[in-house]
């Protein structure tokens, strides 16, 4: 029988595909293949290792989950960050308060994607009052109300940007459950003692500054230095 290259003459009729799919419903089984995490049959049970493994009571699974929670609110609030294109050092700190903050408190919208997008608004618009000189309030009563009010008017929350309110939308937040998880997020900075956090760096660094071992290592000689010594080290 000579080949065909005609239409249709490679696909499978009707009869062989209904007796194919009833023999190869269900994929090869052996019976030496390695089944895990399930019983060897009904009357029988989990083998313990399997199941202390499963419940985190081994000890290689020890804060497994913590661990994992951590790591996906770092996960989806650097993503956020990324998206609203943020600066670095408020990126830092949305993290250093996200990572560390106990999300119990906001009952039933802990949703890390809710609480990370609150945090993300309120860092920024701390960021934002603090460069515009709005929360020293010494200065602000020597001011004028006509500059006080070109302060008020430069000042841009951001929750007006546009990508901020369709990521909110999207978690399923609107402007009443913003301002509502803020305020629980104010009160648990104060609980919890992270006002000051800030992921990799320290809250009271000059941001605009380089770090200090940078500026060492380049004010010193190199022919000083010994073999194995540390270039970046802060030690004179």
């Amino acid at each position: 029988m000579e080949p065909s290259a005609g239409p249709g003459d490679g696909s499978l009729g009707r009869t062989e595909a209904a007796k194919d799919e009833r023999i190869r419903r269900w994929d090869v089984a052996s019976p030496s293949a390695t089944v895990i995490g399930r019983a060897r049959g009904p009357d029988e049970e989990i083998d313990e290792n399997l199941r202390r493994l499963h419940e985190e009571q081994h000890p290689a699974m020890a804060g497994h989950s913590a661990r994992m929670h951590r790591l996906e609110k770092a996960r989806l609030t650097h993503a956020y960050c990324s998206t609203l294109g943020v600066t670095p050092w408020e990126r830092d700190r949305a993290l250093g308060v996200m990572i560390d903050l106990d999300l119990t408190a906001f009952g039933s919208q802990r949703a890390i994607e809710k609480v990370a997008l609150v945090v993300l608004k309120h860092v920024v618009d701390d960021e934002r009052q603090r460069r515009l000189g709005l929360q020293d309030q010494a200065w602000l009563n020597d001011q004028s109300p006509e500059a006080l009010e070109r302060l008020f008017d430069r000042f841009d929350s951001l929750s007006d940007d546009p990508v901020f309110e369709a990521l909110a939308a999207a978690a399923g937040l609107d402007t009443t459950s913003v301002n509502r998880l803020e305020r629980v997020l104010r009160e648990q900075l104060d609980e919890q003692d992270l006002h000051g956090a800030v992921l990799g760096r320290s809250p009271h660094r000059d941001p605009a500054l380089p770090a200090i071992h940078y500026r060492t290592a380049t004010e010193r000689d190199p022919a000083e230095f010994d073999l194995g010594d540390d270039p970046f080290s802060t030690d004179p």
